[in-house]
């Protein structure tokens, strides 16, 4: 885009949930709330409709698929994916790939990363994680903390093949201290939890967020609200468990009758937990074995939970970004965002079909 192109977005522009304003202009691919004046509005692009910040994917995997580390190429494909379903900012939670080179694209969507799982041996998809042992946890969590962009991402669960079933994979004191350590670094910590077992002794580690959390119950829902640990549900992920539970179930019966008990009350989790006033985020899992470009339908599944339109809508914009500590549509804000045909807070199913999407300034065609 020239230097002297100046984008003028018309209609409803959702700087809030109920920050609803005429126009925004972007300049020198900066927000601006007030019109240019000078040299700059020689060339000006008017692009109408209702505007949203860039959406937000908290839980996605560019560079992964389901056997591991993937090349540039594909990888680059997978965050083009993302940015034309209006995903212009990804929390990256977990990659064995190296994607540091995204950050030098301006036409790709800004990505947040966790570094790579650290995983108990065993325990977790092959070709994904560090796989460690308790004594090493502190010493991986440091490693990751220095490495990855504020996020450091634990499996607190996996099938345990002898119990058949799903177990906790850290013990408690080990938790407590590489939390610790993660914090002294500046690093929150996330972790993949499908079951019950191990969210009481994350929670009271100081662990800021909880992936997927199906194993929420009455009893530790109360604790996420008083600690105020996030959850992102990955609702479109956990549609899946009954698939895996049919592939798994003459080996593993108990653990199949598990997964499909946390897939029956899912929705119920969900809504309880928002209720309780936990925060909620949106992230879709894409990578591994899941579609990328899901943001819309993972929103949608939000509101079919319970939670309400706008809240839900906050949970992959601005809600989702200050949560990540990065700006909306603010004042002098890089101007990533989405331009839609209606009113997303009527209708969330308007994310699917995005009729501009604006990145660091400039039209993506």
């Amino acid at each position: 885009m020239s230097d002297r192109v100046v984008l003028h977005i018309k209609g409803r522009v959702l700087v809030g949930p109920e920050d609803v304003r005429d126009e925004l202009w972007v300049v020198d691919g900066r927000v601006s709330h007030t019109r240019p004046t000078g040299p700059l509005a020689g060339d000006i692009r008017t692009v109408t409709g209702w505007a949203l910040p860039g959406l937000v994917d908290a839980h996605c995997h560019v560079g992964l698929d389901a056997h591991g580390a993937v090349d540039a190429a594909t990888s680059e494909k997978q965050a083009l994916t993302d940015r034309e379903a209006g995903t212009l900012l990804i929390r990256d939670a977990g990659s064995a790939a190296d994607t540091r080179w995204i950050d030098d694209r301006d036409d790709l969507p800004k990505i947040i990363r966790a570094g790579r799982h650290i995983a108990r041996t065993r325990r977790y998809i092959r070709n994904y994680a560090h796989e460690i042992e308790p004594a090493d946890l502190v010493a991986y969590v440091g490693h990751e903390a220095r490495r990855g962009d504020g996020w450091v991402k634990l499996v607190g669960d996996w099938i345990d093949r002898d119990a058949g079933d799903l177990t906790a994979c850290w013990p408690r004191a080990e938790v407590e201290a590489a939390i610790a350590e993660a914090h002294r670094l500046g690093a929150r910590v996330t972790a993949h939890c499908f079951a019950e077992d191990s969210l009481r002794d994350l929670v009271e580690a100081g662990i800021d967020c909880v992936e997927h959390a199906t194993g929420l119950t009455e009893d530790t829902i109360p604790l996420f609200a008083e600690r105020g640990v996030a959850i992102v549900p990955t609702l479109v992920n956990i549609a899946t468990f009954p698939r895996l539970a049919d592939g798994g179930e003459s080996k593993f019966p108990r653990w199949a009758d598990h997964m499909r008990r946390l897939h029956e009350r899912r929705y119920d989790t969900v809504r309880a937990a928002y209720d309780a006033g936990i925060p909620v985020f949106v992230g879709t899992d894409a990578g591994g074995s899941l579609a990328h470009g899901l943001v819309a339908a993972e929103v949608a599944e939000l509101v079919k939970a319970g939670i309400p339109p706008v809240a839900a809508l906050s949970a992959t914009t601005w809600g989702a970004r200050t949560w990540l500590g990065r700006p909306a549509l603010e004042e002098g804000a890089p101007a990533d965002l989405v331009v839609y045909d209606g009113d997303p807070r009527a209708d969330v199913r308007v994310l699917a079909a995005p009729r501009r999407v604006i990145l660091n300034g400039q039209v993506i065609e």
